[in-house]
């Protein structure tokens, strides 16, 4: 069975099917982690605070970011306090001193860095019923389901594109005038808007902030970790419109038709 399983990774067959919104699935377990999104269920409970996950490697994210000795040392004297408030009272005698957040890599004061690590265990409660991806607000959650929709009420008055966030409408629009007002502080490089600088600064900071569920695998954006977990679902979206064979990966497909040419 596993090794059937694992075979459908290559094949691209999902014959698990969520009977709630029809999104299909290689594995079983797959689709039984993926049913938690709809159902609300949080099985994995942390004994220290009470908090419940969907997923045993979101509680375990949780409790190494949370509860961990590591985590209430302190990084720079490695004084350990016996909770997170004290630790964080603690850090401001240390407030000059530079550290490196473990998870990802990303360099900062000490007093920052334990607000910092508190992002790689967030609790996402707000889930979208189409794809399942989850929000940490409901706002968030708001403007990714005009994604589905197909709703972009903003418009450029210049070229007609048209935008489902007025933040993005005005990120364009930069393109237009040729202004790139956010400049890299490391390399002078500049950007047309504050994402795409964001984005950059992990090339110098080596940040990897997006990490995968299944294997742990962390990359330092978020379609690079979609197009990773491609590898774990078996999806294949990339397909060759002469022989109709699929692909995980944009770059293989243009490899493939290479034969072509």
């Amino acid at each position: 069975n596993a090794l059937k399983g694992h075979m459908q990774i290559h094949t691209g067959v999902r014959p698990f099917r969520c009977e709630t919104c029809g999104k299909s699935f290689n594995l079983a377990n797959t689709l039984k982690v993926h049913v938690r999104i709809h159902t609300g269920e949080k099985p994995y409970k942390c004994e220290t605070c009470g908090k419940s996950f969907n997923q045993k490697s979101s509680l375990m994210t949780h409790q190494k970011a949370t509860h961990s000795e590591d985590t209430l040392a302190c990084v720079a004297c490695g004084i350990v306090m016996p909770c997170v408030d004290s630790l964080r009272k603690h850090l401001h005698t240390h407030a000059d001193i530079p550290c490196t957040c473990e998870p990802c890599g990303l360099q900062l004061s000490s007093t920052n860095l334990l607000a910092h690590q508190q992002h790689h265990s967030v609790d996402r409660p707000h889930n979208c019923s189409i794809c399942g991806k989850s929000f940490t607000s409901s706002s968030y959650l708001k403007i990714h389901l005009k994604s589905h929709s197909g709703e972009k009420p903003f418009s450029c008055d210049i070229c007609g594109h048209r935008f489902t966030q007025h933040s993005s409408l005005k990120s364009h629009q930069a393109i237009h005038t040729g202004e790139k007002p956010f400049i890299c502080p490391t390399c002078g490089k500049g950007f047309n808007n504050a994402g795409n600088l964001s984005r950059h600064k992990r090339i110098h900071t080596g940040e990897k902030p997006y990490s995968c569920d299944t294997c742990g695998r962390r990359f330092n954006q978020g379609n690079s970790l979609k197009a990773h977990q491609q590898i774990h679902t078996g999806e294949k979206p990339y397909m060759c419109d002469k022989c109709g064979k699929s692909f995980s990966y944009l770059r293989n497909l243009k490899d493939h038709k290479c034969f072509y040419v």
